[in-house]
């Protein structure tokens, strides 16, 4: 099996160093879309170097996304890229991430799940810089294909529906090309580029990165909720539903309480077809 769980646990975690500048930070957030308006206020902080703050999801791509990479090549785990599919994604915010710097990852296979028809690997990193702890991420990647070999099904608790009408709704334009742009930042999957390579994993066209639609919705909570303060996020998790087309329109419904946004995220397009849930922004 290509799967060693046992083994993939085992396994020593691996450490890289990583480091970004504040062009990474630009182009990551313009591969979510940031910078329409052009000369907007709200909008020159993710584009403009000398405004410029971190969207706390940067994590993910930082240093290339070298902790999912690492997961994926980790003793134990031979996949087919046809065959990986993101379930889900939580970062938890040590301190605000500087707009440039250097840190080290350590990524490690956390666990190897048994869902039947696939595997789910949880794939942690820890990053941390010279001043300390900045970020740890954990990915929730699923295997198709690779179940059934008597393991764990792990945690399957889904979260109570949201109670009342969402306090507000955005919608959020995909561009033909942001998969494109987006894959710049790190994932070069050609699941998101490829319409043959797309079509083997059961695809009529290339669809987005999921953490892309991942760092849209919190840029939607920070800049509709938060005040556009992104030093205030201090966690932000999400579990993916279904794919996003490039070309489609994101409707992002929003509850807020105390310290949370709760959101859920849908394709316009598709008759609001599930894209995100369970999506949960802790905050200051």
């Amino acid at each position: 099996m290509p799967i060693d769980a046992a083994k993939a646990v085992a396994a020593e975690p691996r450490s890289a160093e990583i480091a970004w500048d504040h062009k990474d930070v630009q182009l990551y957030h313009l591969g979510l879309g940031a910078g329409v308006p052009a000369t907007a206020p709200e909008e020159l902080r993710y584009t403009l170097e000398s405004r410029l703050h971190v969207l706390p999801s940067f994590a993910t791509v930082a240093g290339a996304g070298m902790g999912v990479v690492g997961g994926l090549s980790a003793p134990g785990v031979e996949v087919d890229l046809a065959a990986v599919l993101h379930g889900g994604q939580s970062i938890t915010l040590h301190r605000p991430i500087p707009v440039g710097g250097k840190a080290v990852t350590t990524s490690r296979v956390a666990a190897v799940y048994d869902k039947g028809k696939a595997a789910v690997l949880v794939l942690r990193s820890e990053t941390a810089d010279a001043e300390g702890p900045l970020w740890t991420s954990d990915a929730q990647i699923f295997v198709r294909g690779e179940g059934g070999f008597g393991g764990d099904r792990g945690p399957s608790a889904r979260l109570p529906d949201p109670e009342g009408e969402p306090d507000l709704t955005v919608q959020r334009p995909v561009r033909e090309d942001q998969a494109l742009l987006y894959r710049l930042s790190g994932d070069w999957n050609p699941l998101h580029a490829d319409p043959e390579f797309a079509a083997l994993a059961g695809f009529d066209r290339p669809i987005l990165h999921g953490l892309c639609t991942y760092g849209m919705t919190l840029k939607a909570a920070v800049d509709t909720r938060l005040g556009g303060d992104v030093s205030r996020v201090r966690a932000y998790s999400t579990r993916f539903a279904g794919v996003v087309f490039p070309g489609e329109t994101l409707r992002i419904r929003m509850w807020h309480t105390e310290g949370r946004v709760r959101a859920e995220v849908t394709a316009v397009e598709r008759d609001d077809a599930p894209v995100l849930t369970d999506t949960i922004v802790e905050h200051d």
